[in-house]
């Protein structure tokens, strides 16, 4: 596929493991949507705690930072197939347990805790493929999807929760969370081929490597590595920073407009405006383009986040949040020099990585930006956080503009 061009939509889906790929994580997302909505409302039936409910409902996240820092080597030292497969069928067996066992609140906030310190290895799996089945710039194209299917799978996630829990109840929507996923198993089992792993395809002797190696000693020392490399550090860091401050803008939106449904107006503005950019940029701008995209971009995630020192209404904050949403879009200029920029046999955890740094740093930010609001007022906590993140995307200007065409590639190297 040229690269002097952009990839259209019909050559991505013309690969039938990426319509695989897509199927499956748009079913992954809606029923992880629907699973933690029906867990908090069974958790708060049964012990009659909105915080346990709350928690509850973010139970899923937490694992994630440490599967992200300890776990995350699994990702290149197991076949990709079948690591997905596993991660669909752990989750039949915890949506059955959660919703037929009987177990008590502290046993199931466990036992979703215990099993998703496992997620990040298994969408870093997913990530990782990716590459492969869509080479060149179909590959960014493809992520672009993935983005816009996230948002619209959680949201629909959420409106068929709703209906199943008001039609069946909290344990009906987490059987059919478990149907869900063990269709999701089945169509990448016969979906998509065997494929060695990584390790094996990238080192003469895998089984001495693995061997003399634990999972946790190798996650560490090749996050390390990937760290250390400033290339790719650059690379992660225009990816984290910027949208800290977005999540910490989105957190004040409740406490800002003082109600539940003005807030749930503005947010979803936001969600659409992330889907809106993510489509345009990466159907309608050339690769080159979408590069040099990567840096005003980035400083659009914070700007309209500053038209809050003017005190806006519910349309007003609704338009300045999606327009900053779209913003996110400047991720797609980084994608490909991320897989050029990180070593082939450790791509899986290299993309685990990133999506760790991301989860961490939309948490650091909503707690960092409320402890603004609290000390000043919601409506200035927002501002805080737009102009930090101008700042932040101006101080990774570097990272978020084009390399030279004679940049050195440092993807032949092989983490050892």
């Amino acid at each position: 596929m040229s690269t002097e061009r952009g990839a259209t939509f019909g050559e991505v889906f013309a690969v039938r493991e990426f319509r695989v790929l897509f199927g499956s994580f748009a079913l992954l997302v809606s029923g992880d949507s629907i699973k933690m909505l029906a867990l908090s409302v069974l958790v708060y039936a049964e012990s009659g705690s909105p915080g346990l409910a709350a928690a509850a409902y973010m139970a899923g996240w937490l694992p994630y930072i440490v599967g992200g820092v300890f776990l995350l080597s699994l990702a290149d030292r197991l076949p990709a197939r079948g690591l997905m497969v596993a991660g669909e069928l752990v989750r039949v067996v915890v949506c059955l347990l959660l919703a037929y066992a009987g177990l008590p609140v502290w046993a199931m906030l466990a036992l979703v805790l215990a099993t998703g310190l496992f997620s990040p290895v298994f969408g870093a799996a997913r990530s990782a493929m990716l590459p492969d089945v869509l080479p060149g710039d179909a590959f960014v194209l493809g992520r672009s999807l993935l983005g816009v299917t996230s948002a619209g799978a959680q949201i629909a996630g959420l409106a068929v929760g709703g209906a199943f829990l008001a039609a069946a109840g909290p344990r009906g929507a987490l059987a059919a969370t478990a149907a869900l996923a063990a269709f999701g198993a089945l169509v990448l089992r016969l979906g998509l081929p065997r494929t060695p792993a990584r390790w094996a395809s990238s080192d003469p002797d895998p089984a001495r490597r693995v061997s003399s190696e634990g999972a946790v000693r190798g996650t560490l020392r090749v996050n390390r590595r990937l760290l250390a490399d400033r290339r790719v550090r650059g690379l992660l860091l225009a990816s984290w920073v910027p949208p800290l401050f977005l999540a910490g803008a989105e957190a004040m939106i409740v406490p800002y407009l003082g109600g539940e449904g003005r807030a749930g107006v503005v947010l979803a503005a936001a969600a659409a405006g992330m889907a809106v950019g993510e489509f345009a940029v990466g159907r309608f701008a050339p690769p080159g383009m979408r590069e040099r995209l990567s840096l005003p971009l980035a400083v659009l995630l914070g700007l309209p986040w500053l038209g809050f020192l003017a005190a806006p209404g519910v349309g007003w904050a609704a338009v300045l949040s999606a327009l900053a949403a779209g913003g996110l879009a400047y991720q797609l200029g980084l994608q490909r020099r991320f897989v050029d920029a990180v070593p082939e046999e450790a791509r899986g955890q290299a993309f685990g990585l990133l999506s760790t740094g991301l989860m961490t740093g939309q948490a650091v930010g909503a707690a960092l930006i409320g402890v603004v609001g609290e000390l000043l007022s919601p409506r200035l906590g927002i501002v805080v956080a737009g102009a930090a993140g101008v700042v932040a995307a101006l101080v990774l200007a570097r990272p978020l503009r084009p390399e030279p065409a004679a940049a050195p590639q440092p993807a032949s190297q092989t983490v050892r």
